[in-house]
């Protein structure tokens, strides 16, 4: 394993906010490369064997453990597509926090696509962070294209927060989910893209089993010549309630296309769908200027507060 250099170092800090190794479980990741793992008497990591990347097994009853597995790229030219499966046993209580950050001062294109599948055991609960970041002066582009597929078995709970502020050029995000009886899926989703940066995010879920509920909520922001587009599909097929919301702020140039799609195919199936996409509104500039703070500096008081 190489040692985490100073870029590395402050690539972990704003994805998984570590300011040193984590307590728990973790395996972090630094230029295609093992950089650190830890593993606990709950919670084993294993590198794959017929591709690159690794099996996170959750023993049933862990309570109150984490499992931290950030990828940084700090080179430029790098492209990988990694695997990660977790397996969480029933009756767990978890944290994972993942995310990618890549910071690309050359000129080619530099690639990160993750794969992460969680097989989540009856009752339990699951809180998955994943956060996005680029930075660098570069030419070369900095891509992210995440992968997140969730099985959800009885009375389990999966709430998710997604997020990328900054320095993304384009990503495509896909998110799938199936849910059992009485599983619960809650998804926060925050997004800002700039420039002409492009973002593609799309959830697919299915909501199989009787009393099993998803809730999912997206705020965006595009700025300069940025361009957004948002798919949101929930099928009830059984008894089962669903909410989708998407909630953006234009400016500048940028574009933003919001797809809601529900599918009814059980009579007992309640679904939801409400959308707003909009400019900042004048009267909140004016208040915000009358208290000493430029134009500038109040729309980036209003965009960091709706983003929260």
């Amino acid at each position: 394993m190489k040692p985490i250099d100073e870029i590395q170092k402050r690539l972990f800090r704003e994805v998984a906010d570590l300011h040193e190794l984590p307590v728990g479980a973790y395996n972090l990741r630094a230029n295609g490369e093992l950089a650190g793992r830890n593993t606990t008497a709950n919670v084993d990591i294993k590198t794959k064997d017929d591709k690159s990347g690794i099996d996170i097994t959750i023993k049933p009853g862990t309570k109150h453990e984490s499992v931290h597995i950030p990828v940084v790229l700090s080179e430029s030219g790098i492209r990988e597509t990694v695997y990660n499966d977790f397996f969480v046993g029933e009756n767990c209580d978890v944290l994972i926090v993942a995310g990618c950050g890549i910071d690309n001062c050359g000129t080619q294109d530099s690639q990160h696509d993750g794969i992460h599948r969680f097989y989540i055991g009856k009752n339990s609960k699951v809180k998955y962070v994943e956060k996005h970041y680029g930075s660098g002066e570069g030419t070369g582009k900095r891509l992210l294209n995440p992968v997140t597929e969730v099985y959800m078995d009885e009375g389990s709970v999966m709430e998710m927060e997604m997020v990328q502020i900054k320095g993304v050029d384009s990503t495509d995000r896909k998110t799938i989910a199936r849910l059992d009886k009485n599983a619960r899926l809650n998804v926060r989703e925050r997004l800002m893209t700039h420039d002409t940066q492009s973002a593609l995010s799309s959830y697919s879920v299915d909501l199989n089993g009787d009393s099993s509920s998803a809730d999912i909520v997206s705020r965006s922001v595009a700025r300069d010549s940025s361009c957004q587009r948002l798919d949101l599909r929930i099928a009830g097929n059984a008894q089962c309630s669903g909410h989708t919301e998407c909630d953006s702020i234009i400016m500048d140039s940028g574009k933003i296309l919001a797809v809601p799609s529900l599918e009814a195919n059980n009579t007992e199936a309640a679904l939801v769908h409400e959308a707003a996409i909009g400019k900042i509104a004048g009267e909140q500039l004016i208040k915000l200027m009358t208290l000493g703070l430029t134009e500038q500096e109040a729309e980036e008081q209003i965009i960091n507060g709706f983003l929260k």
